[in-house]
């Protein structure tokens, strides 16, 4: 018998699986170079009115069938159950963004290390010190993984109340408290916060395309793991009478709150010693910042220490997140135990996870189509499995799906215009939506 989330525990769950890595570079580096507070509001009308309803589809597949993805699918779907029970199978996409997820968490241990003693002092070294660590440290590389692989795995073994729960009721809160620390810090460094405030907060409509509404609807969507299965498993083991609008509301503002807390410490320090806004990505974290850090003398070592174990936390409840979809699935089917699945799908993703590794390695360079093999899962996670997985989920409750049962799961938390409204974007507008970004995505 699966266990139950608390509500506290279910909202600190999902918005552990949603803010990752991500908040840390993707999202502070969007805003800044699309507009400022334009692109916030742009993403928050996009996040409130698209996403937002997307995710209250999600939750509701799991709510209903109460199940594993493959399972729920079966349950509810009225006709071709066998046909719609593969739409279960997008969880996969979870397991190989797992394998290299872990990798990038992996490199975040390394930088904790670091942190304790030196860190590169230019911006040359700290390329070269990050360089050679993908491409001819396979040891570190190898070692850093396998520490945040098990990790992840122990947790998920655990299972929902002892495992995830409680790792998010403890990393959550720990997070919001490092954030606090260096937004604090950053508040004494005069010049480079206000440029940093002003970076983010100051609207620029000019710089509002439609790709850069396209970039902004892609972020999210995908910002708050939807298409994977991640939304629909968490959703099955919640408890009896919670309100199923408000908690996505808390998710959703928990999400968007950490990524301005970030954008605001990982800017300040931009500005206050380089000013250099364009890069993102890795390279503004493990580049720019180390080195930002390093300048800080003994007060840089503490602050780097708290910032990528702030990174670290992300990751980690992120990838936890990944993992139990398909966990929860191959106890249903085979009847083993959580420990026995979980073997099964780690020598998967420690697999993956090494041939991503190799696949930077010099000496061996591992490529598929002429791209490192970390770039092709990367892709076919993001621009593929995810994009495909939401629509399926969307078509199946908007038109699947009786309207009448959905009503009453929602009755109680949105009025009957309110569900109306949501279940005419839901239909009409979220697939197209979806499909855009898809497009836009593969074209680019």
């Amino acid at each position: 018998m699966q266990d139950k989330f608390s509500k506290i525990g279910f909202v600190l769950a999902m918005a552990g699986s949603a803010v990752g890595l991500g908040n840390a570079w993707k999202f502070p580096t969007m805003v800044g170079n699309n507009g400022g507070s334009a692109f916030i509001v742009l993403y928050l009308v996009l996040t409130f009115g698209i996403a937002f309803v997307a995710f209250l589809a999600e939750l509701s597949i799991g709510r209903l069938g109460e199940t594993d993805p493959v399972h729920s699918f079966e349950k509810l779907a009225p006709k071709y159950k066998k046909q719609w029970s593969m739409a279960g199978f997008f969880m996969i996409g979870g397991v190989l963004i797992a394998s290299f997820y872990l990798l990038v968490i992996g490199w975040i241990l390394k930088y904790i290390f670091l942190s304790f003693s030196s860190l590169p002092s230019t911006t040359d070294e700290a390329g070269a010190a990050f360089g050679n660590l993908i491409t001819n440290d396979f040891v570190s590389s190898a070692m850093c993984f396998s520490i945040v692989f098990f990790i992840v795995f122990y947790v998920v073994s655990k299972g929902i109340k002892s495992g995830i729960e409680k790792l998010n009721v403890w990393m959550m809160p720990s997070l919001f408290i490092l954030l606090l620390i260096m937004l604090a810090y950053s508040l004494t460094m005069g010049d480079g916060f206000f440029k940093a405030a002003e970076f983010l907060f100051v609207p620029d409509f000019s710089k509002i395309t439609p790709d850069i509404v396209l970039q902004a609807l892609g972020l999210a969507f995908f910002s708050l793991s939807m298409g994977v299965c991640t939304v629909p498993t968490y959703a099955a083991s919640l408890p009896d009478g919670t309100n199923l609008v408000k908690s996505t509301l808390s998710i959703i503002f928990i999400n968007i709150l950490v990524g301005i807390m970030m954008g605001l410490i990982v800017f300040t320090f931009v500005f206050a010693y380089s000013g250099d806004t364009t890069q993102g990505g890795p390279g503004l974290i493990f580049v720019s910042l180390a080195t930002l850090f390093a300048k800080l003398g003994v007060v840089g070592n503490v602050l780097a220490v708290a910032f990528f174990t702030s990174l670290l936390f992300a990751g980690i409840t992120s990838a936890v997140s990944m993992i139990e979809p398909f966990t929860f699935y191959l106890i249903n089917k085979l009847k083993i135990s959580r420990k026995r699945a979980l073997v099964y799908i780690a020598i998967f993703v420690y697999s993956l996870g090494i041939v991503c590794i190799l696949s930077f390695y010099e000496p061996t360079s591992f490529k598929l189509l002429g791209k490192p093999f970390f770039d092709i899962l990367d892709y076919l996670t993001s621009n593929i499995i995810m994009p495909v997985g939401a629509i399926t989920f969307s078509i199946f409750v908007g038109f699947v799906l009786k309207k009448e049962g959905i009503y009453i799961l929602f009755s109680g938390f949105m009025s009957k215009t309110m569900f109306e409204i949501w279940y005419f974007l839901l239909r009409f507008v979220i697939p197209v939506a979806i499909l855009a970004i898809m497009i836009y995505q593969i074209l680019k």
